[in-house]
């Protein structure tokens, strides 16, 4: 069964490192696919869990030489009786993605488990235990709880960041009293003296501060491939060596000097980078940390505690109880009040207010909720109460599968990234060929003292070279503009979907639910501008008979308007009476419209449905007279044999339907009432959407199902040129084909089951997050809000991206190809500049920063 599992990898420096964890991953039979992200430190791997358990995996991330910072934790289970039941334990926890290791001590009714934090919570390891059997796992009380998911992560890298500001302010401490130490003259302390001290001051920041670089250099070894950390530890112990043998050997280079070595020290210099570095790596921590600032706020929006209604001690009576937000269940009963945010995912059963969604959806205006509506878990309720009941809770809820969208997302590579991961794995065995034959020129062809001169060279090549750089240009970037999208509603499936946004040139929008509301609407309501007499009568002689009954005198207000007086209210009021019993979306968008007017609705004495056509109903109006309403299309009328063109109905009707609307006639009692108009009407943001996208050079179709003349009517209210109509929905993904045929590429907005194949065709399919789970699967983006304005900040937050990763990309090659020569000496001829070894430091410090610098400037992207 395949699955996909993040694992946090520590102790990676450089592009080499991401790469030779995602080759020793994906050599592993049963992993189909893996995926390194330097930037968050993390590996994502799919794979066959019955191929290959997660422990293998783990293992063979720490014997490829990094660590995997898993959690152990020991929890008492209650409920065992036997060996069986503490193996069935067992079994049920190491079932779990993100498990990787558990044993059950019968003896002493405990489980020890090593589980990932950011793959599975301590109550999924409870839940798999009660599953299991008539068992119990006893998860820590309120303020002795477990970390959280992602908490081991952020607690081990503040620790990390802790420890890298200690090591670099130690070593540029040390650096700065051994520059000083050059001002001693000789004759206070002596040269030899000096160094002694020098020797005594240098060699715990080489071996303590510097650990790192050798236990990361000594990994590579053993795996027979190298990294960043070789670089810095062949180059700081070239130069710290030599300055040892100068200290305790200086007789042997003075019968030396004549092949080129000079009686110096460098211990300043292997300090100083190893100071230099660590600073550089601090900084580079600390902003690595602020690029998956967005998805940590995303996380933290999840509220602790819940509180439900839960049954107490007295038979058949509730109490309000506040649980830990991971103990609520399917079908609890949820109480929210104002100001408190909403624990999990559910629908209204009681109470009103209005939520604040903009956390998850960027909407900054206030949603009103009633009995009904749905909730979103972490929206903030503003201000009155409401009960609610659970419907999805732990890894089901809308912000939990965001932040799994999210964190999927940033672990995925874009495909301009294969081009820096290939020269990143070749990256630092050509230094060190560079760098070995920099030194050999220097020393067979330099000035004197070659030697020394050709050493410093040689360590200045190796030191000046960065693959962090070119490692970090990609994820860095893709990480914050992901996050940057989740704050504003905007779901990127994956890197490789951010580039391919960026070079759209056509956007197809579908007409139904994602230009339109999806649903009809009462747009006009036309009472009949001509006289009862005019009319001939369509009642049958009963009717007729009971017309000449009930006499003029009898007639209420509502029948003596019936005619050319008759008021908008009226009408809308009497064709909602009529369609109170209809089914049909026309029926409903009228009902809907007269309810939302207030107005209280007639008894519909006699009702028919008439298919494809309207609906004849008999209305009890006021006084006791009955009304005969038909009410119905131009087809209905045309089939009794009503002249609409006399009735001075057609000339409406025929400007709404010009306009894309249905034209619904209403007939009383034999007479023309009016004409009422219903329509799909277009989303508010619309036009100026389809106005923004133009202005990004973008061509926008629309497409549907629709006959011409309504698809051109729509369209042009909607400031669209392009209309592909006619479109039958299995003829969506044809249509986009073709579009791709004439080289084009093509983003298809859709939002529903009948669009899944045109976005699945689609080189970015964009799925409206109010629209059904297929579409929002198949697709490349998901908006959560239902308007249409996030589609232009997507692709210009596509574009931001881009243009980041690039300069990123741009600044990563030519530093190396600008800087590694001028490290070699390329300069010395012709101006004598040979570069110091420590301003070779402070570049390379620098050229990390400023990549992940310039990747956090995304998150200031304007929408």
């Amino acid at each position: 069964m395949a699955e996909t599992v993040h694992i946090p990898v520590g102790g990676m420096n450089c592009a080499a490192c991401a790469a030779r964890v995602e080759k020793a991953l994906t050599s592993v039979p049963g992993v189909e696919e893996a995926a390194v992200n330097l930037a968050l430190e993390k590996a994502q791997v799919r794979y066959d869990s019955e191929a290959v358990p997660l422990s293998a995996l783990v293992q063979t991330v720490r014997q490829a030489g990094y660590q995997v910072p898993a959690v152990t934790a020991t929890y008492p289970v209650t409920g065992m009786d036997c060996a069986a039941c503490s193996l069935r334990v067992e079994t049920a926890v190491r079932g779990l993605p993100g498990v990787v290791d558990a044993a059950v001590n019968f003896a002493t009714e405990s489980l020890t488990v090593t589980y990932l934090p950011e793959s599975v919570s301590p109550a999924e390891l409870a839940r798999a235990v009660a599953a299991a059997g008539n068992y119990a796992l006893v998860l820590p009380q309120e303020g002795e709880r477990s970390e959280t998911p992602g908490v081991a992560l952020e607690v081990r890298r503040e620790r990390d960041i802790r420890r890298l500001k200690i090591k670099f302010a130690v070593a540029l401490a040390v650096g700065v009293i051994l520059l000083l130490m050059m001002l001693i003259p000789e004759r206070s302390l002596s040269l030899q003296s000096q160094w002694y001290i020098m020797f005594a001051l240098a060699t715990p920041v080489q071996f303590w501060a510097g650990r790192q670089f050798y236990r990361g250099a000594w990994a590579a070894l053993r795996h027979r491939t190298s990294d960043m950390n070789t670089l810095i530890a062949v180059g700081t112990s070239a130069a710290y060596l030599y300055s040892a043998v100068v200290t305790f050997f200086p007789s042997a280079l003075e019968e030396a000097a004549g092949a080129g070595f000079e009686k110096a020290v460098y211990y300043d210099s292997a300090v100083i980078i190893i100071g230099l570095i660590l600073l550089g790596r601090w900084l580079e921590a600390r902003a690595k940390g602020q690029t998956s600032a967005a998805l940590k706020r995303l996380i933290g929006l999840q509220p602790k505690t819940a509180r439900v209604l839960r049954h107490a001690a007295v038979p058949e009576t509730l109490v309000e109880v506040d649980v830990p937000v991971e103990e609520v269940a399917v079908g609890d009963i949820v109480l929210v009040r104002p100001g408190e945010k909403v624990p999990v995912d559910g629908v209204v059963v009681e109470g009103r207010s209005a939520v604040d969604e903009s956390m998850l959806t960027g909407e900054s205006l206030p949603v009103e909720k009633g009995p009904g509506d749905e909730v979103i878990g972490a929206t903030l309720n503003r201000t009155g109460s409401f009960r609610f009941q659970a419907t999805k809770v732990g890894r089901d809820t809308a912000l939990a599968q965001i932040v799994r969208l999210v964190e999927q997302a940033q672990g995925s590579k874009a495909p301009i990234q294969r081009a820096a991961d290939y020269i990143a794995s070749i990256f630092v065995p050509a230094v060190l060929g560079v760098a070995a034959v920099t030194f050999l020129v220097w020393y067979f062809f330099g000035p004197r003292p070659e030697f020394t001169l050709a050493l410093l060279a040689f360590v200045s090549v190796v030191v000046i070279a960065c693959p962090c750089a070119l490692g970090l240009a990609t994820p860095t970037a893709i990480v914050v503009g992901t996050g940057k999208g989740a704050e504003n509603g905007i779901l990127i499936r994956s890197g490789e979907a951010l580039e391919r946004a960026h070079k759209l040139d056509v956007v197809v929008l579908d007409k139904t639910g994602t230009l339109t509301r999806g649903r009809p609407e009462v747009t006009d309501v036309l009472p009949s501008s001509d006289g009862a007499e005019s009319a001939a009568p369509l009642t049958s002689a009963p009717d007729a008979a009971l017309d000449a009954s009930t006499g003029p005198d009898s007639r209420s207000a509502l029948d003596r308007r019936t005619a050319s007086d008759m008021a908008e209210g009226e009408l809308l009021r009497l064709a909602a009476s009529v369609e109170r019993g209809s089914e049909h979306p026309l029926g409903e968008a009228i009902v809907e419209a007269a309810r939302s007017r207030g107005m209280e609705l007639l008894e519909t004495v006699e009702f028919e449905a008439l298919p494809g056509r309207g609906v004849e109903a008999a209305v009890a109006a006021e006084g006791g007279r009955v009304l005969r309403v038909l009410l119905g299309n131009r087809r209905l009328f045309e089939e009794r044999g009503v002249d609409l063109l006399s009735w001075g109905l057609e000339a409406e009707a025929s400007r709404l339907e010009a306009e894309g609307k249905t034209a619904m006639f209403v007939v009383v009692d034999g007479r023309p009432a009016g004409v009422i108009g219903v329509a799909d009407v277009l989303k508010p943001d619309a036009r100026p959407t389809v106005q923004a996208l133009e202005a990004l050079g973008l061509e926008v179709y629309m497409l549907t199902g629709d006959n011409r003349r309504t698809a051109e009517t729509v369209a042009a209210q909607a400031g669209i040129r392009h209309v592909l109509a006619e479109v039958l929905p299995d003829r969506k993904a044809q249509a986009i084909r073709e579009l791709q045929a004439q080289g084009r590429v093509v983003a298809m907005v859709g939002d529903g089951i009948n669009d899944a194949p045109a976005l699945a065709q689609a080189d970015i399919g964009i799925a409206i997050g109010t629209g059904t789970d297929v579409a929002i699967e198949t697709s490349d983006i998901t908006l959560i809000r239902g308007d249409l304005e996030p589609i232009e900040t997507a692709i210009r937050l596509s574009r931001a991206t881009m243009r980041v990763i690039k300069q990123n990309l741009a600044w990563a090659f030519g530093y190396n190809v600008a800087l590694i020569p001028v490290a070699a000496g390329v300069l010395y001829p012709a101006f004598g500049i040979l570069l110091d070894p420590m301003f070779a430091a402070v570049a390379m410090a620098l050229s990390s920063v400023s990549v992940v610098s310039n990747s956090l400037r995304l998150r200031r992207f304007r929408t």
